[in-house]
This record gives C-alpha cells, structure tokens and sequence, in this order.
C-alpha cells in the first residue's frame, strides 16, 4: 500500500476540512489584525540578532493573488490574506514593524539562504529535506486538494490511479508536484496513460484554464482550493494528497530566529487573534493548538 506517513499528524488525517458554508469576500478582511508586543517572545530574539532593515520583520509572501493565502487589497499595492496577517501578527509580538516582500515561490530559499528575507511564508509545508537547510516553526496543519468544475463528470480522485491520463494544473517545485509525479511513474510502469502537468503557478491563469476546460483538474493547497469553492462555487473539491502537513514560518538554518517565532505563534494562540485570522479566511480546520520548531516532516516514498 503506497503512502506518506508523518507520525504526528497521523490523527490529522482522519479529518477532511470543512468548507465554510457562507460566501466568504477578501474585500470583508481588509482591515489589519493587530496584537500587543509579547515580553516572551521578544526575550528569545538571540543576543545581537540583526534583522534584514533593523526595527522591522521582513517576510517574503507570495505575490500570486492566491487568496486566502496571499492576494492584493483592492488598492492593488497592500498584500492581505492568511499569511500577511499571520506575518503581521509576528512582528507585532516582536516588538516590530511588519515589511512584506512580494515574491516567486522559486525565489524564496535562495532568499532565505541569501540574508534578503527574515523569514519565507509561502504556505510551505515542512519537509526532511527542507529541515536540513532551514528552520521552521509551524502556524497551521494543510492538505493537498484536487478540484474539478462544478460539471466535471470526476467526482472522486482516491488514488494514483485516478488521475492516469489526467491534464492536471500543479505548482512547479512544490510537493503536490513531487506527490504528482511519482504517482505519474507508478502508474506508467504499470501501463496507465502519463499525467499531463500543467504548469501555472498564477491562481487566476490556473483559474481560467480549469474553467475553461483546458485542465481536467487542479492539485493544490486544500486552503486556496476551498476558498474557491465557498466564495465562487465554479469548483468543487474531489479527494486529498495522501497526507497532510505542518505549514511553517521558515527562516534560515541555525539563526536562532525560530524560538522566537515559536513564542510569538503560540503567544497569538492564547490571545485568540490567531484564531481570529483563520476564522476569517475560512481556515479553522487546519488552526493547531500550539507552534512546533521543526517537527517530523514530509518524507516521500
């Protein structure tokens, strides 16, 4: 039987999350979410710790218009969304101003590794192999979904052997990509017809090609693709990934950065703002109950 098993989300995955049932507006969740400066989190800054622009926190964030993850304010020059109002929760609770870089998903590690972002929150999923050149301290629990049209005649992907001979919209370098591609050479070599990746890291592009039948289906965070569905209902969501993992704050390897974050995460947890910003992103199923550095993460097999 062929899965990914991490072993402290093995309770995680008994669950599939809710989709909010009213119609959710990113134009409603504007207005900033603020918290006070928390002692304790601001303690476990190392000693001597140098921000990327000193007196600020400066997180690089997607900047594809992936609601409820990240989109632009109707201003279109103020980013919004899950991660920029998580983000501004931590540099509140660090005694900090909050700077958000726009930025490619693609760019985010050599970034990180570079000194030009304090921390990367793109959605990303903790893994093995990400745990050797960064840290992480985790803010939500996420799943993969597969999303069809509302008329698609797919009405469940439960397997490999589902999306065989599939146009499937996926993003380049993520791990729904590397769940998609090895799927795709087991079922080559047991004689299935190839997955056709599509590849269209911007959301309203991939939108548009689904809706238009240019894809079969996409293969994404189970956040944007629930958005999706309660605040346009042009999709519906037909299976999962087989897992689901820890969404991190990630910063670089070994700079002491990642027990603040951690205080910070769990300080907003106990004040209720962090449930107040999953709330409002349709995002309560994937809130966990306190901040983890660097737990067990994606291994694929």
């Amino acid at each position: 039987m062929e899965r990914v098993i991490i072993t402290a989300l093995l309770t995680l995955m008994l669950a599939t999350p809710v989709i909010a049932a009213e119609t959710l507006d990113a134009k409603n969740n504007e207005a900033p979410i603020n918290i006070a400066a928390n002692p304790q989190a601001i303690a476990k800054i190392p000693a001597g710790f140098h921000f990327v622009n000193p007196g600020y926190l400066t997180v690089a964030t997607s900047a594809n218009n992936s609601p409820p993850i990240g989109l632009w304010a109707t201003d279109n020059k103020t980013l919004i969304g899950s991660d920029p109002d998580i983000a501004r929760l931590l540099a509140d609770s660090l005694g900090l101003k909050l700077k958000l870089v726009p930025a490619a998903w693609e760019d985010w590690p050599l970034g990180i590794t570079a000194g030009r972002y304090d921390v990367a929150m793109f959605n990303i999923a903790v893994t093995e192999e990400r745990k050797k050149k960064f840290d992480f301290a985790t803010y939500r629990a996420d799943n993969h979904a597969f999303a069809v049209k509302t008329d698609s005649p797919i009405s469940a992907i439960k397997g490999r052997e589902d999306v065989a001979g599939k146009r499937i919209i996926v993003g380049s370098g993520t791990n729904q990509e590397r769940i998609l591609l090895s799927w795709d050479e087991k079922n080559r070599a047991q004689g299935l017809a190839p997955v056709q990746p599509i590849y269209l890291n911007d959301d309203a592009a991939a939108t548009l090609a689904l809706l238009s039948g240019r894809a079969d289906m996409s293969f994404g965070p189970q956040a944007m693709a629930a958005w999706k569905v309660a605040s346009r209902g042009q999709t519906k969501i037909v299976g999962h990934g087989p897992f689901r993992a820890w969404v991190a704050v990630t910063t670089k390897k070994g700079n002491g950065l990642d027990e603040a974050l951690q205080q910070a995460i769990n300080g907003a947890i106990a004040s209720g703002q962090y449930k107040q910003v999953l709330a409002r992103w349709g995002e309560q199923e994937e809130a966990v109950e306190t901040s983890q550095i660097n737990p067990p993460g994606i291994v694929y097999q």
